[in-house]
């Protein structure tokens, strides 16, 4: 990830501001790149590759800004794309101590008979009317696809397939896909079973980010059940070393989907392709989006978290002063060649008066770029300022009234 941090605002830049609108700091100059880079970094980003699908998106891990996409917005049936959302689910119920990863799981008869190797979906291979430790069972869901599994999972986490579908759409609504509702743990079609490629991406960066371990998962290229081994569908984990995840999916109403994820140097891009025509096609349109977002973005932290980037004054209060930043790492993706052309600003209020608490919202800081907001996050009072004594206030009050 590239960090480059921002220079400091003057005091009088805020003091003159009408409305308290300051320039933030602006970036640092960056080291002047030969010709032919200069030359390339002034052209403007092509236009991504052409995706044969319903429905895509390419987001950026780190800040979670879609840097291209069609139809992103459109609800689709997720296929097999559903099984991260059980993931999670189940790795959510594990850290909260509800279910552990040596639990054993049944392999029920009802999972057996709608998942099992007697349908036409995907499956695990676990026998039925016997156990396997949970970690297993989630292996064969995730890495096989079995449904079977995520039947089973469903029934030991939740106690029915209804109960655990109303734990994804409680997790879902707190991830913020807005568009989605699951009927199900394992992604046959059915009335009602929906998501969008933005969605399913937002998923996606949830699960690698609070789940790491669960997402590690997806990266094993084949997986045994007694005499049965099956390789991960996903073919990308074949073509490209950089690739560790995420899901692939298919069925005759959803058509072909892949749900990628791919990690190189410090950045890491999520692909979702929804309604592909064929596995290979899929395969080769996830290749194509993350081949084109590593060439033409990259990742920057602006801020760190917990660190002053503007002292204001404050009156009335025992510190004449207090400490503004934000309260995690503030990052923006920008086309390569770009960074120098951001264009920070904060809006804070002209005027701040004690008490001021510790994490108190203050204002917030903007970033924009050809004139778009490309982050936006609030500032927050990184120290605390108590009320003054009697007399600190009322000589401000009289400051204050001078001033105005």
């Amino acid at each position: 990830m590239n960090v480059r941090p921002l220079a400091a605002l003057t005091l009088a830049a805020l003091a003159t501001s009408a409305i308290g609108l300051a320039l933030a700091q602006t970036p640092a100059p960056v080291a002047t790149p030969a010709a032919p880079a200069a030359l390339s970094d002034s052209l403007p980003v092509p236009p991504p590759p052409q995706i044969q699908g319903k429905a895509w998106v390419l987001m950026d891990f780190a800040t979670g800004q879609i840097l291209a996409g069609d139809n992103a917005d459109m609800q689709v049936e997720p296929a097999s794309i559903t099984k991260v959302m059980t993931s999670y689910v189940v790795a959510a119920e594990m850290k909260s101590g509800k279910v552990k990863g040596t639990d054993p799981v049944m392999m029920s008869e009802h999972a057996w008979r709608e998942g099992g190797a007697g349908t036409e979906g995907s499956y695990s291979g676990f026998e039925v009317n016997k156990t396997a430790p949970l970690v297993e069972m989630e292996k064969g869901m995730v890495v096989q696809s079995g449904n079977d599994a995520a039947i089973a999972l469903a029934e030991h986490v939740a106690g029915s397939e209804d109960a655990f579908s109303s734990l994804m759409n409680a997790y879902a609504q707190r991830i913020g896909m807005k568009q989605s509702h699951f009927e199900n743990p394992h992604g046959l079609s059915q009335p009602g079973h929906v998501s969008t490629a933005h969605d399913l991406a937002m998923l996606g960066r949830a699960l690698i980010r609070d789940f790491p371990e669960a997402y590690s998962y997806n990266k094993i290229k084949e997986y045994t059940v007694g005499p049965i081994t099956q390789r991960n569908r996903n073919l990308l984990l074949w073509r490209d070393p950089s690739v560790d995840g995420i899901k692939t999916g298919h069925h005759s109403g959803a058509g072909y989907c892949l749900m990628a994820s791919a990690k190189r140097g410090d950045q890491r891009l999520i692909s979702v392709v929804m309604g592909s025509t064929s596995e290979n096609q899929r395969a080769v349109d996830s290749q194509a989006l993350l081949n084109w977002g590593f060439r033409f973005f990259e990742t920057h932290r602006l801020y760190e978290a917990n660190k002053a980037i503007s002292k204001q004054k404050v009156w009335k209060g025992a510190a004449d002063e207090v400490q503004l930043g934000v309260d995690a790492p503030m990052l923006v993706s920008t086309p390569r060649g770009k960074y120098a052309q951001l264009k920070p600003s904060m809006d804070i209020p002209k005027t701040l008066v004690a008490p001021i608490a510790k994490g108190q919202k203050i204002g917030s800081v903007k970033v924009t770029l050809d004139g778009k907001v490309v982050a936006q996050r609030p500032l927050v009072a990184l120290n605390a300022v108590e009320e003054g004594g009697f007399f600190k206030r009322m000589w401000d009050e009289l400051m204050m009234w001078w001033d105005s």
